[in-house]
């Protein structure tokens, strides 16, 4: 048994990590005349938005992802996936204006693509994904690829969601497009916006009705430029930023992304508030898979040394 400092999603506390049944584990209380781990206790991150139809999803077991999002995909296929070690969220499959973006992408997976024309098909819709165990709704609008959903439409979506205790996530793209969401009740965009600078009034405005979800690595140019100068506004107005990858848009890694927490810390997220956009799972949870961020303190935790807490830790 070794003294051990971890965070438990809110802050940092001390417990205890032994061996038991052949596996580490961590539990609470407050240790004294033990030895004390070299470095602090995190449970696996949170990936707020992956496409796990568009990666080889085994890669996650072992990685020091414990949670992932998926934000789009074919909700029969999503139900039959499980990970060891990993928990799996589903929005299950984009929903989109008739013609609307992704309908006609050839990387969308088959039957992961609803379009909805009316109200009615909205509510059938939305009880197909809550019938598939999603845990939030998906749509999308954008503009620069085809027709979006009009105000009246989001806003039915949006309360036949929250019929269900499910809040709505939204691709935005396209001038406007973000701010439109927002107002229609969307409560997370799938993206922080990266088609326009978005002003100070509304900057406040979004930090105040939605929480963004970073994706900052998938983009170039003067679009990361200015999805990093969003984030930066947003975050320091007070906006809850999510750390996600928009895994399997591109080569991204089926772990935790490098890049993307390069750029947020270029958007000012660091140390407490880059460990909240990182969301670990709780590390007393029986199931959770621990992480070590070796001769770390709660002061010097960088998520990109963590790895897997293993049993050749607790040697003395």
């Amino acid at each position: 048994m070794h003294a051990a400092t971890f965070f438990d999603g809110t802050g940092w506390r001390e417990g205890v990590v032994e061996l038991a049944d052949g596996r580490v584990r961590l539990r609470s209380g407050s240790p004294s005349a033990l030895p004390r781990l070299d470095g602090v206790v995190l449970g696996g991150f949170t990936d707020h938005h992956v496409h796990l139809q568009l990666v080889d999803p085994a890669g996650l077991a072992g990685s020091r992802l414990g949670r992932v999002v998926d934000l789009g995909g074919n909700p029969d296929e999503l139900r039959r996936t499980a990970l060891p070690g990993v928990r799996i969220d589903v929005a299950g499959a984009f929903l989109t204006a008739p013609g609307g973006y992704p309908s006609d992408r050839d990387w969308a997976p088959e039957g992961s693509v609803r379009e909805i024309a009316d109200a009615a098909s909205a509510a059938d819709a939305v009880a197909e994904m809550v019938d598939a165990g999603a845990s939030c709704i998906k749509v999308t609008s954008n503009s620069t690829a085809g027709p979006v959903f009009s105000d009246e439409l989001l806003r039915t979506i949006v309360a036949l969601a929250a019929d269900h205790g499910l809040a709505v996530v939204a691709h935005a793209e396209g001038a406007g497009e973000a701010e439109r969401v927002v107002r229609a009740g969307a409560a997370v965009l799938a993206h922080a916006p990266f088609t326009q600078r978005l002003d100070d009034e509304e900057i406040a405005r979004q930090a105040a009705a939605a929480s963004w979800i970073s994706t900052l690595a998938i983009h170039a140019d003067d679009q990361r430029a200015v999805a990093i100068d969003n984030v930066r506004r947003f975050h320091a107005a007070g906006g809850t930023v999510r750390y996600g990858t928009d895994m399997g848009n591109g080569p991204t890694p089926v772990d935790l992304n490098p890049a993307e927490i390069t750029a947020l810390r270029e958007a000012g997220l660091d140390d407490g508030a880059l460990l909240r956009a990182l969301a670990p799972v709780d590390p007393l949870t029986p199931s959770a898979a621990l992480l070590l961020v070796p001769g770390g303190s709660p002061a010097t935790a960088d998520p990109l040394s963590a790895r897997p807490l293993t049993a050749a830790d607790l040697k003395v």
